[in-house]
C-alpha cells in the first residue's frame, strides 16, 4: 500500500503533506496521555506488519491492521501511522521520504472513517458487533486502495490500469484483515473492553472497582 518514491507528481506530494499534517495535528490534540501507550504499542503493531510486503508496480500488498488502529485510536491513527512511516522510511528505505504524506493520508484517512462507522457498534451483542469488526477491517484496506489508485490517476492518466491492479490484488488482504479485526476485537472484549472505543467513564470506572475489588480480596 506504500507509494514508492519518484512516482507521484508535485501538486500531489503537496498536498498529501498538507493533509497529512492538518490530520497528524488534530489526532495530537485529540490524543489523551493515558492513551499514549496504546497508540505507542499500535504503532509498532503497525510498523512491523507493514514490513511484511509484495511489490505491484509502484505500490505493495501488506497486512496494514490501519482498520484496528483506527477503531480503537481515531484521529489519533495520523500521528501513529505517521511515526511508523517514519521509522520505516528512514531504517528500511520502505516508502519513502516525499511520500510520506500521501502515504499517511492513504492509510490514516480510512481509518478515521472506519472509527466514525463503526466505533459505536463494537459493544453491539453477537452477529451485530462482529459484522461491524469485519466491515471496518475490510473497508480500511478497501479505502486506503481507493486512495493509492486515485493518487496515482492524479499523477498520470496512463496508471488508470495500475491503479485499477492495486485495488483487486489487495481483494485478499481486505478479508484477512476483516477477520483478524474480528479476533482482535472479540478477544479485547473478553480481556480489556476498556481499550475499545466509546467505553463510557461509568462502565469504565465499574471496571477498575470490580478489579480493585478482586485485588482486596486475594489479599
Amino acid at each position: 500500500m506504500h507509494i514508492s518514491e519518484g512516482i507521484l507528481a508535485a501538486p500531489v506530494l503537496g498536498a498529501g503533506m498538507v493533509f497529512a499534517a492538518a490530520g497528524t495535528a488534530v489526532g495530537l490534540k485529540k490524543l489523551k496521555e493515558d492513551k499514549i501507550p496504546q497508540a505507542a504499542m499500535l504503532s509498532a503493531a503497525f510498523f512491523v506488519a507493514s514490513l511484511i510486503h509484495v511489490p505491484i508496480g509502484p505500490s505493495s500488498a501488506h497486512l496494514i491492521l490501519n482498520g484496528i488502529l483506527g477503531l480503537m485510536l481515531g484521529w489519533a491513527a495520523f500521528p501513529s501511522i505517521l511515526i511508523a512511516l517514519v521509522l520505516q522510511g528512514v531504517l528500511f528505505q520502505f516508502g519513502g521520504i516525499t511520500t510520506l504524506g500521501v502515504n499517511t493520508v492513504i492509510m490514516a484517512t480510512p481509518a478515521v472513517v472506519c472509527y466514525y462507522l463503526f466505533a459505536g457498534m463494537v459493544h453491539k451483542p453477537g452477529a451485530i458487533s462482529y459484522a461491524a469488526c469485519f466491515a471496518c477491517g475490510f473497508l480500511s484496506v478497501f479505502f486506503s486502495s481507493l486512495l493509492v489508485g486515485t493518487a496515482l490517476m492524479f499523477t498520470q492518466e496512463s496508471f488508470f490500469e495500475v491503479a485499477w491492479a492495486v485495488v483487486i490484488t489487495h481483494l485478499p488482504v481486505m478479508f484477512i484483515e476483516g477477520v483478524v479485526a474480528v479476533f482482535c476485537v472479540g478477544f479485547l472484549k473478553k480481556v480489556q473492553p476498556e481499550l475499545l472505543p466509546k467505553w463510557s467513564e461509568l462502565q469504565r470506572q465499574a471496571l477498575v472497582d470490580s478489579r480493585t475489588a478482586m485485588a482486596e480480596k486475594q489479599v
